[in-house]
């Protein structure tokens, strides 16, 4: 079915996926709160990795592909990594893992067939963390965050048992990762006093582990049984290993505790022997995994093979079936979202799947409702694994009721009474209502409040439902005249619990504190359609001011010509179209001027680019190189912070000749193209 899409089709159901993924890295990574399972979060990816492979111009920054985890928490300090830490790509089926292995020789243009040393490890569920340690002492534990930065959770990473706090004969600096984890006997126990206390109960033992690390008051982290596995490193000053099973044994002769089994293995069918005898043994495990990984064991092949967008080529992870259950689909119910797309929502009749209980899940659009013919009151099969909120992945036919009828998708918005409109090659189904839907208008206005937009501290996705449900705010700009316009504005509800005079005057305080804001944080709060965080900085580091964006985009929809907008890398026409059509809208404009009046945008600064003389430049690759790989020179290219094309033009920097060069070495040679013999790119490329 997905290669039958046309491009517009395709782009659009890329953008609703990249909009699904995007809330489900938040509540996962964030909240600690996942609202999908792992087999349809994964199902998603997949997708959305194909449609990418298919239609290589929807590729951009901002696409989940290329970025790892989700944003930090509030209340911890923000670590930068100084080397990132990524997550890895899936697989689900033995043809996956045989496909890595060959991705792997080709790669490195070993001989086919021959021995390739690979770990397996098992893959733990539980909270990624790395942990610095400057002269053998602990000085800093932080979170994967999205990659880049992560949470400092030091005082509470202290608290746990088997963490080294010294380390003898250490380097001068290590970083070791690994994995915060509670086993599953201390779980229950944690659960079952819990429970006693009349407190809250964890969902299974990653919820709990990671929320037990993200105490703001870490005697609390200090009372649950957290435990951490290290398996792997950040910076390290000196030679540490040679191979990734050196990492894990020097490792584990330092004090951190490893998960068992391990092996060593030297082809496909290895890895599947071993991925089989651990799932097996997986319920006799004292701790949850949900599936194994498989590391090319040389560092030096690892350094080669470098990494693919938010993903390392050397590792993979192989992934266990989902869980199953049947159920009661007891009502399809709909929600409707910040740009008006109604999404459909299974309500279950509570069931524990894996040890945990799950009652919703979402159903996507009416297409799948319809493919899978979901009706309310089917027994449907549903499946997890390891989050809270299934799969539906099938109907029991023979237990449908004879009245059964199939859902009939709203024509009317349930929030507003709008019209429902279907647009022709859209997957989903949008209200019309605009503005006046309050759905949007509340779903706007958290967007707007949210932790990479203006990140108003204690004005979460709750207090704006109360504040609308009070009239208080119907627009942004309200957010910042409730204290000017009348001090007592929230005497509505200062009667209910939390809301006494204090609580009033820190919100005040930190709705004061966001009145500076950098122009990038400012686009993506304004919540134009299809613009994220990486799209908005695009914007901001092209045009530098509220007032130049503004501009540009007036003289695009002037002469009705996008292009000046898709010039920019990684801003397509469909973008594009959405800019103009919100800057062309009058009450947008208002509201941004009415905004620039409370708050003070910052320019944006442009960062110098410094290291390699790559850095910022677009590279060509044409012609048979002899001495690495096209894949290994594109890699190459991009770590030292180059931008590879496929085709040349005028703003092409550099082409980078092999052996029977053609057609784009003549056309680099008439535009006046720096041109490279491979030698000339590797020798200066090392510098």
């Amino acid at each position: 079915m997905l290669f039958n899409l046309d491009f517009e089709d395709a782009k659009s159901r890329h953008a609703t996926l990249v909009q699904q993924i995007e809330a489900h890295d938040v509540a996962y990574y964030t909240e600690d709160a996942p609202r999908v399972s792992d087999a349809e979060y994964d199902a998603l990816r997949r997708e959305l990795e194909e449609i990418e492979k298919k239609f290589p111009a929807l590729v951009s920054a901002s696409s989940p592909t290329q970025k790892v985890g989700g944003v930090s928490a509030g209340g911890f300090g923000s670590v930068v990594h100084r080397l990132p830490m990524l997550s890895l790509g899936n697989a689900f089926a033995d043809e996956d893992v045989h496909d890595f292995v060959a991705r792997v020789h080709k790669f490195l243009a070993l001989p086919e067939g021959g021995d390739l040393d690979i770990v397996a490890e098992p893959k733990i569920d539980g909270l990624s963390c790395c942990l610095r340690y400057e002269e053998g002492v602990l000085v800093q534990a932080a979170t994967r965050g999205d990659g880049a930065t992560g949470e400092d959770i030091t005082a509470n990473v202290r608290t746990i048992i088997d963490v080294p706090q010294k380390i003898k004969d250490a380097p001068a600096v290590l970083e070791v990762r690994g994995e915060i984890y509670m086993r599953r006997d201390e779980f229950e126990k944690l659960n079952a006093a819990q429970e006693t206390k009349g407190e809250k109960v964890f969902a299974n033992p990653r919820n709990a582990a990671a929320g037990s690390v993200r105490q703001l008051d870490s005697s609390i982290t200090a009372q649950r049984p957290l435990r951490f596995f290290g398996y792997a490193l950040g910076e390290v000053l000196v030679p540490f290993a040679d191979t990734q099973d050196g990492i894990r044994k020097r490792l584990g002769d330092i004090g951190f505790a490893q998960a068992l089994p391990q092996a060593v293995c030297r082809s496909a069918d290895e890895l599947l022997d071993y991925y089989r005898h651990v799932e097996e043994d997986r319920a006799d495990l004292p701790y949850d995994i949900d599936g194994v990984v498989y590391k090319v064991n040389r560092l030096d092949y690892q350094e080669r093979l470098g990494f693919v967008a938010r993903a390392p080529r050397w590792a993979i992870a192989h992934k266990f079936p989902a869980e199953r259950a049947v159920t009661v689909l007891t009502a399809i119910s709909v929600q409707v979202g910040r740009t008006g797309v109604l999404t459909p929502v299974a309500e279950l009749e509570p069931i524990t799947v894996g040890g945990v209980v799950v009652r919703r899940a979402t159903l996507h659009n009416e297409d799948e409702i319809r493919r899978k013919d979901i009706r309310a009151g089917d027994h449907v099969i549903i499946q997890r694994a390891g989050d809270v909120i299934p799969q539906v992945v099938d109907v029991v036919l023979a237990k449908r009721h004879v009245d059964s009828v199939p859902f009939v998708f709203p024509e009317i918005c349930p929030a507003c009474g709008s019209r429902v409109i279907r647009e022709e090659g859209a997957a989903a189904r949008r209200c019309t209502g605009g503005l006046v839907c309050p759905a949007q208008a509340k779903e706007r206005l958290k967007h707007f409040v949210s932790r990479l937009a203006f990140d108003i501290e204690g004005l979460g996705s709750k207090i704006i439902e109360e504040f609308w449900d009070a009239g208080l705010v119907r627009t942004p700009v309200d957010i910042f005249m409730l204290e000017a316009r009348d001090k007592t504005s929230l005497t509505p509800l200062r009667a209910s619990e939390g809301w006494k005079d204090l609580s009033v005057r820190n919100l005040f305080a930190a709705i004061n504190k966001r009145r500076i804001i950098s122009l990038d944080r400012f686009v993506y709060a304004l919540g134009i359609p299809q613009i994220g965080e990486a799209s908005a900085k695009r914007l901001a580091t092209e045009y530098g001011s509220v007032a130049s964006l503004r501009e540009h985009v007036a003289l695009a929809a002037q002469d009705s010509d996008a292009r000046p907008l898709t010039d920019i890398h990684d801003i397509g026409l469909s973008m594009a179209q959405d800019i103009i059509a919100f800057f062309g809208e009058a009450h947008n404009n208002r509201i941004v001027d009415d905004l620039l009046l409370e708050v003070h945008v910052t320019d944006f600064v442009r960062a110098q680019k410094t290291g390699s003389e790559f850095s910022g430049k677009t590279i060509v690759f044409t012609g048979t190189l002899q001495t690495m790989t096209r894949d290994e020179a594109k890699a190459r290219a991009e770590i030292l912070g180059a931008r590879v094309s496929g085709s040349v033009s005028a703003k092409t920097d550099y082409v980078v000749a092999g052996a029977e060069a053609g057609s784009k070495l003549e056309k680099a040679q008439s535009l006046g193209v720096n041109v490279l013999s491979e030698q000339e790119w590797i020798t200066r490329s090392q510098t």
